[in-house]
């Protein structure tokens, strides 16, 4: 149960709020800490003289608030710049026209093979294939696994588009999976799903970097014979027990799309310590005839063999300059995820104390990126959503509803997929859960006027 403290301290102690916070370096990146806990333990005696706003009614805060409009100046869908030397290498191929993967006489010489080497010694992978997508990585991965026409496979319900996408693209059947209150997929129903369907592989998606018990669903495959694949997409520097995501799985991608970790406006990349199912992979994804001899991490030639005749080139690599982009940025993934985690603990546990406000945590053994952050209405009606969405709109701060009609993210809007099916657990959910980003280049008092806005978005919504 939230503390409360007298409501005459109340209207003194919002309109201290924003100053007094900045005075105390609470978005400050040297503040460090990696959980809500460890926020309440970091807290000095100065921010005991206010108290956590996890400590405090929200309801009498919100009706203390006078009338007011907090307008955001910045684009919420700023991405992280590309890194000077990534910009001088991508200018320097362009200049040679040397752009396509294999146009060097060996693998030491491809930057693209070069920058596949490092994203697997970033994630402890020893196969990696650079593609020019996530999707193409997904739907590689899937025909890599071994995924033929007809077969099923199973998935979460709560995704993005691509991942349907890609089980179409190869074939496959779609089985949707509930997801749980964590935006995870839910276990239970898992258990459920792989004995009614008879489904043999399972696409589990990080989605929003939410990572869900990989020990418990590594398990579960194993008893059932399931092949895993990890859709990571979102999960770049997302740990689980130390380790990066995509050791679970016998195959996983990454995403380098514009919002991810790593900016390459698009990209991706097939990660796995399967040789088998990286050689496939490299040559699904185009080295035909003995091009493997220019890739650093890919398997031996064992594993090649007659492959390049065998499967189909489908032309799915990375070109040089994507990887020229990509490269700088792989060494300063752990400092970024360090900074994005000071912002999101802190907005997180502030949006956590105000009443009909819900985020959810993640489980202990996930180290997170807290690159956006998701949070629940769940007691709203449908038109205080509305309105709030609108309220924050008009302070120039986009918030997206993952029910919506048009939302990617909604599996009724999958037209090409399986949508008659009955999951009242993720449509709950999904239905009255907002998403914003949360731009690394963005200034503290940025998130200053964010919270600000969606505060004053739910006192107009009438959600209190």
């Amino acid at each position: 149960m939230k503390t409360k403290i007298t409501k005459g301290a109340v209207g003194a102690m919002y309109l201290l709020l924003t100053g007094f916070l900045n005075l105390t370096s609470a978005w400050s990146p040297s503040v460090m800490f990696s959980s809500p806990t460890a926020l309440r333990q970091q807290r000095g005696s100065a921010g005991g003289m206010l108290m956590s706003i996890a400590e405090r009614d929200a309801n009498e805060i919100m009706n203390e608030i006078p009338s007011k409009k907090t307008m955001l100046t910045k684009n919420i869908k700023q991405s992280d710049p590309i890194p000077e030397a990534g910009i001088l290498e991508a200018v320097k191929i362009m200049q040679q026209g040397k752009l396509y993967r294999y146009n060097v006489p060996t693998a030491e010489e491809s930057i693209v093979s070069i920058c596949e080497k490092e994203v697997g010694e970033y994630t402890g992978h020893k196969y990696v294939v650079a593609l020019n997508s996530c999707g193409s990585a997904l739907f590689l991965a899937l025909k890599a696994a071994g995924v033929q026409p007809g077969d099923k496979v199973l998935t979460n319900a709560f995704t993005f588009t691509a991942v349907p996408s890609a089980i179409e693209h190869s074939g496959g059947e779609a089985v949707y999976v509930e997801t749980d209150a964590g935006f995870r997929i839910d276990v239970g129903d898992l258990e459920k799903k792989i004995k009614s369907s008879g489904a043999k592989f399972l696409m589990v998606s990080h989605m929003r970097g939410k990572i869900a018990d990989m020990d418990a669903i590594s398990a579960l495959c194993d008893e059932h014979g399931v092949y895993l694949i990890e859709d990571a997409a979102h999960s770049i520097g997302v740990l689980w027990n130390g380790k990066h995501t995509g050791h679970h799985g016998r195959i996983a991608a990454i995403s380098s799309q514009s919002y991810k970790m790593l900016n390459s406006g698009e990209g991706g990349f097939l990660i796995t310590n399967d040789p088998e199912a990286g050689a496939a992979a490299a040559v699904y994804a185009g080295a035909y005839e003995a091009l493997h001899v220019k890739h650093l991490a890919v398997p031996d030639a064992s594993y090649f063999g007659d492959l390049s005749n065998q499967l189909p080139n489908y032309s799915l690599r990375m070109h040089a300059v994507t990887a020229a982009m990509i490269r700088p940025q792989i060494a300063t993934i752990d400092e970024r995820r360090e900074r994005y985690n000071v912002r999101y603990y802190k907005m997180s546990e502030r949006l956590n104390a105000l009443p009909g406000v819900a985020v959810p945590e993640q489980l202990p053994q996930v180290t997170i990126v807290g690159d956006s952050v998701q949070f629940t209405l769940a007691e709203a009606t449908m038109q205080q959503i509305e309105t709030f969405m609108e309220s924050c709109k008009a302070r120039n701060l986009p918030v997206e509803l993952f029910g919506d009609e048009k939302n990617a993210r909604y599996f009724k809007n999958w037209k090409f997929a399986p949508t008659d099916c009955e999951l009242p657990q993720t449509e709950k959910i999904i239905k009255s859960t907002l998403d914003v980003r949360m731009p690394l280049m963005w200034e503290d008092s940025d998130f200053e006027d964010m919270y600000a806005a969606i505060v004053e978005s739910l006192a107009e919504a009438g959600i209190q």
